[in-house]
This record gives structure tokens, C-alpha cells and sequence, in this order.
């Protein structure tokens, strides 16, 4: 489950972050509204966590503009604002909670859990992709390319799972930490390269038709571009 938070205040935003990335989500924190809802519109999110009072744009347009582009993701409001008016406009704008700082982790961390949860069960799971003749099976945990059978490791599989469940969307580095390696990435080694790098060569070395691709300046991304032109 992914979060994005939105917070221009340094502590809460980093004490959200922490308290969440422990209880096992994959957090992503923007500190002004402007940034906030690019990121909610470009990338995938399970739940969002927005303050009111923000830099660029509030809080309420931010959730206003997600839910007049279709947007439909669940929002928790968090702000020091506490009157009546407030909190019904921050519930007309799409809010599904509304919560009024100080706040207490512990219900910020059960509405979470209630509503990533819900999002959950709406899900249909996935078991089995194929993309460019690579096939991965979710549930057994392994995956082949034509007739050859890839012997992964669990944080290479953990690697294309990733990539296969966002297939077409570059990922950052930073994402690909969150997401397999959580608290315990060390943001000083290049071991995500190299586990890449390995993953590569396992799926892409022996065809012709490459899967995995560089996106320079940004991060990775898994897409069969041997289709691309051939409709125009």
C-alpha cells in the first residue's frame, strides 16, 4: 500500500512518515499543494493524507482538483482548522475523514489501516501477467520468458513485481527502495542498481525484444516497446 502525504510542516510530515513506514506502508511526503496534486494525478496512490493550510494551492483545491479530474482516491484531511464550516468544506470538496490537529497517531493510523483495507478488498488480485512473452505468476512466486524458466531471488522477484504491477510507469529509485527494501534501505549504496542490473540480464540478455529500460535522469520502467508504431 502506497501513501502520499502532504504536509508543509517538516516535523509532522517526517513523524507521519515514520510512524506509517513502520506500521509496513510505502510513504511519499510533498510539503506544498501545488507538487501534492501533480504527484496524487502522475502517480498511483492508495490513500492521501493532505493538510489545509498549504504553499501554491490549499488543501481543499488540491482534493477539489483531484475529484474534478475523476480522481477518486481517498483522502484524510488533517489540519488545525475546527470549525463547523470548516470541516464541511473539507468534506464537500471529497474528503472522506477530516481530522483536527493536534492528532493522535494511533487514529490516524486506524483510519488508515480501515480505508487502505477497504481499497483492498476492492481490488480484484492479480495471480498471473504476461508481458512480451514473460510470464509471472504472483501466487508461486516465479516467472519465465518463452521457454526458459528465471531463477530469481526473492528481492529480484520482489523487483519485478513491482515493475510488472506498474508496468509502463517509471519508477524512481527512491519508490523501488520504499517499496522492497522499506526503513532498511541504505540511500548510500547503489544496491539497487546492481539487483537490477541482475534482473536484467536474467529476463533481457537472451531476446531480442528488451523489457526492462533506463529511463536516464528519472529511474526504471517495464514495458514491451516491440509494439509501439505498429497501429499508426
Amino acid at each position: 500500500m502506497r501513501l502520499l502525504i502532504v504536509e508543509d510542516e517538516e516535523k509532522a510530515a517526517q513523524f507521519l512518515k515514520k510512524g506509517l513506514s513502520e506500521a509496513g506502508f510505502a510513504v511519499d511526503v510533498v510539503h506544498d499543494g501545488e507538487e501534492g496534486g501533480v504527484a496524487a494525478q502522475m502517480n498511483r496512490y492508495d490513500l492521501l493524507i493532505v493538510d489545509v493550510n498549504l504553499p501554491g494551492r490549499s488543501g481543499i483545491q488540491v482534493i477539489e482538483g483531484l475529484r474534478a479530474q475523476g480522481n477518486s482516491t481517498p483522502v484524510i484531511v488533517l489540519t488545525a482548522r475546527d470549525s463547523v464550516e470548516d470541516r464541511v468544506s473539507g468534506i464537500d470538496a471529497g474528503a472522506n475523514v477530516y481530522l483536527v490537529k493536534p492528532f493522535s497517531f494511533s487514529e490516524v493510523l486506524a483510519y488508515v489501516r480501515q480505508m487502505t483495507s477497504r481499497v483492498e478488498r476492492e481490488v480484484k488480485p492479480v495471480h498471473q501477467l504476461v508481458i512480451g512473452g514473460l510470464e509471472i505468476d504472483f501466487s508461486r512466486q516465479k516467472a519465465r520468458r518463452g521457454k526458459k524458466s528465471l531463477d530469481l531471488t526473492a528481492k529480484e522477484f520482489s523487483i519485478l513485481s513491482l515493475f510488472a504491477r506498474r508496468r509502463g510507469q517509471v519508477l524512481q529509485r527512491a519508490v523501488i527502495a520504499e517499496e522492497v527494501w522499506g526503513i532498511n534501505y541504505d540511500p548510500g549504496t547503489n544496491v539497487i542498481d546492481v539487483h537490477i542490473r541482475r534482473l536484467r540480464s536474467k529476463i533481457d540478455d537472451d531476446f531480442e525484444n528488451k523489457l526492462i529500460w533506463t529511463v536516464r535522469g528519472s529511474g526504471y520502467v517495464l514495458e514491451d516497446r516491440s509494439q509501439e508504431g505498429k497501429d499508426e
